[in-house]
């Protein structure tokens, strides 16, 4: 990998949020482990890394119902590693998820609520 790669990945396995989970000699591809995620975050990561033009694959699994964690795998052409990929893909989705809470907090401070009569109803008035 690359000295200039951001990624922390933690020694103390047993401590890491993100690990390497398949390393190999070829830095355009890796499988990364997330602990305690599930499909509400790979799914949006998955989306992302996609939207970078030097990424070829990414998916992602889920090994076991009961296990919450979830392995990504990215591959990527020529020009930019998995690690990259990974990376670019988090800052991504951070940025995006920083933008539409701007935007709803704007929404919400403009205070133009409206409310549907009968949506909110625990009554059955049938």
């Amino acid at each position: 990998m690359s000295g200039n790669n951001k990624m922390n990945v933690d020694s103390n396995e047993a401590e890491a949020k993100l690990k390497i989970i398949s390393p190999s000699s070829d830095e355009s591809c890796s499988t990364f482990s997330i602990s305690e995620e599930d499909h509400t975050l790979a799914n949006a990561l998955r989306y992302m890394i996609m939207k970078n033009p030097k990424v070829e694959y990414c998916g992602y699994s889920i090994p076991h119902p009961t296990e919450a964690k979830v392995n990504i795998r990215v591959q990527t052409t020529e020009g930019t590693t998995a690690v990259e990929a990974m990376n670019k893909g988090l800052d991504d989705l951070i940025e995006l998820c920083e933008h539409i809470l701007v935007e709803y907090n704007e929404k919400l401070d403009l205070k133009n609520y409206k409310y549907d009569e009968g949506v909110f109803d625990t009554e059955n008035k049938s």
